[in-house]
């Protein structure tokens, strides 16, 4: 539990030590999965954990504001999000909202990318939560502001997959600087 002074403190100012853009998903709580508390990360969440202007934008803003110098794009397994997206590509049934078009859409490529014959249905799922990380990872480093300071090695950004059965967290992609 949080003491009274420790939220005091943090009412003031932050100063995460991460950001990261990770999924929705219930079950993947970034200040869970890596026993963080309070004020240490600062964390970014959506459904499928792609990236649009809005969420890029807030990576930005922290990295600005606070000098946060590490920023994780965390997948995991099991995403319902990855899932909805492969389902729809090979049912091509209607999706329930233009919002949730707009997720698949963004996912789309991953899982195109990780469709191959011979594989089943749980391998293209993990493949296609990698690719659409790396995906993600690719969009963030184009943004003007994080490849200034990732060249100047003033910022890291990585991929990586948290395991839902394990609790493990694979750390399998870095932007080179």
């Amino acid at each position: 539990m949080l003491s009274q002074s420790a939220r005091s403190a943090l009412v003031a100012a932050q100063s995460p030590i991460a950001i990261v853009l990770s999924c929705s998903d219930a079950r993947v709580p970034a200040e869970l999965v890596f026993d963080q508390g309070l004020g240490d990360l600062f964390v970014v969440r959506v459904a499928g954990n792609v990236i649009a202007p809005t969420l890029v934008g807030s990576v930005e803003y922290a990295v600005a504001a606070f000098g946060t110098a590490l920023v994780v794009v965390m997948g995991h397994t099991h995403c319902g999000a990855i899932a909805a997206t492969l389902d729809w590509i090979t049912a091509r049934g209607p999706l329930p909202s233009e919002a949730i078009h707009e997720i698949v859409t963004r996912i789309r490529p991953a899982v195109e990318q990780a469709r191959r014959p011979g594989l089943d249905r749980a391998a293209i799922l993990a493949a296609a939560t990698r690719a659409d990380v790396r995906a993600s990872v690719r969009e963030l480093s184009q943004s003007g502001s994080l490849v200034e300071m990732a060249a100047r090695g003033d910022l890291v950004i990585v991929g990586a997959e948290y395991s839902l059965a394990t609790g493990a967290v694979d750390f399998f992609d870095q932007v080179p600087t």
